[in-house]
């Protein structure tokens, strides 16, 4: 379904309330709206737990945030916090876009302005009812990239797209704090090793990455380790080996200050999580350990050949990223973890540290040739 909207466009709600990697693989659309529509001002709607990622993305003008912990408020007080939102959105955009189909992200799009675009379930019992009332709707393809899906209001608007390319921003501050941080350490060229993740499922298993670490420690380019302050990171550097050229910065950034980091990085060696996604959009060369994720809709984007990873194998180049995965026929799955409840995964013990390191030694001695 497409549309063309003739009326003048001067302010945009984006709603994206999934997770940090669907808010950061948003940016192109926001490029894109703003480039086409270069008066407008565009805002975001995300959940609490993106906010970080979303202060990174430009230009946005003001953030509105939706919480899951509302639910666990009295009645009375999940009300007050649902119409304060309500009256924070209502008609007070031109145009709102949702790159979430749940029934209240639709119904914040609908109460934000008169034409409203999203994404739709594809099953017709759930989606009927949002067909009649948006100005557009297309339905997710979970065969498609993330980004390419994110990218479809713009194709039903009539905005075409050329070169596609995610952006991060880091504020100067952060930038300055790392430098410093770096000099202070004498570091000028390094890696990056992201050990952790959101969940547990997607964390490569420790002794694998105890030995992988230990491996990478020994190929002459200093490894800057990173994680949050979560329990799961903090547990991860309480085990952490001690190595030469290896610094444990676990904890040690902040979203702002990591992003600045990664821009100085000249590599990343981690899972598929935000991190990763920071390091393709800056360009970075990039070794990805996947493990139940679906590639179709999650490897990294490379923006030399506006492509991403669509079919499994232990192991696959394109451009500036790597990918490795356990040679089993059930991978990728798509669940979280074996038992799909947030448990093990199975496939992530198959994937040998040797077969990373050999790509990044490879890597190491072209960049040295």
């Amino acid at each position: 379904m497409s549309i063309r909207l003739v009326f003048v466009i001067k302010k945009i709600l984006v709603i994206i309330r999934r997770s940090n990697g669907d808010v950061l693989l948003a940016s192109p659309l926001i490029q894109g709206l703003h480039e086409y529509y270069p008066g407008a001002v565009i805002d975001l709607l995300v959940n609490d737990d993106t906010l970080g990622i979303a202060k990174t993305l430009q230009p946005i003008r003001q953030i509105q945030v939706y919480s899951y912990q509302w639910k666990k408020l009295p009645k009375w007080q999940r009300l007050q916090k649902t119409v304060g939102l309500t009256r924070a959105l209502f008609r007070r955009y031109d145009l709102a876009i949702s790159l979430t189909a749940t029934d209240s992200s639709v119904l914040y799009a609908l109460l934000a302005a008169r034409r409203a675009i999203s994404t739709i379930d594809a099953e017709p019992r759930k989606n009927w009812w949002k067909k009649r009332l948006l100005s557009g709707y297309y339905v997710l393809d979970p065969a498609r990239h993330t980004l390419l899906n994110n990218l479809e209001p713009l194709r039903l608007l009539g905005i075409p797209t050329t070169k596609i390319a995610p952006t991060v921003h880091c504020s100067a501050s952060g930038k300055a704090a790392v430098l410093a941080k770096l000099q202070a350490n004498n570091l000028e060229r390094f890696m990056i090793f992201h050990p952790s993740a959101q969940y547990g499922y997607k964390v490569y298993p420790a002794h694998l990455r105890h030995t992988l670490l230990q491996q990478l420690s020994t190929l002459g380019m200093p490894i800057v380790v990173t994680g949050a302050t979560t329990a799961l990171d903090l547990q991860i550097k309480a085990a952490l080996p001690v190595l030469d050229n290896v610094y444990d910065w676990i904890g040690e950034t902040s979203l702002d200050e990591y992003i600045a980091l990664s821009e100085y990085s000249q590599a990343y060696v981690g899972g598929d999580t935000l991190n990763m996604h920071i390091a393709a959009a800056q360009n970075k060369r990039v070794f990805a350990i996947f493990g139940p994720t679906l590639l179709e809709a999650w490897s990294p984007w490379s923006i030399a050949l506006q492509c991403n990873a669509t079919r499994s194998q232990p192991q696959q180049t394109y451009a500036n990223i790597t990918v490795f995965q356990a040679d089993m026929p059930c991978v990728p799955c798509g669940k979280k973890g074996c038992d799909d409840q947030l448990g093990v995964s199975e496939c992530l013990q198959r994937i040998e540290p040797g077969m990373i390191i050999a790509a990044v030694n490879a890597w190491l001695q072209q960049e040295q040739s």
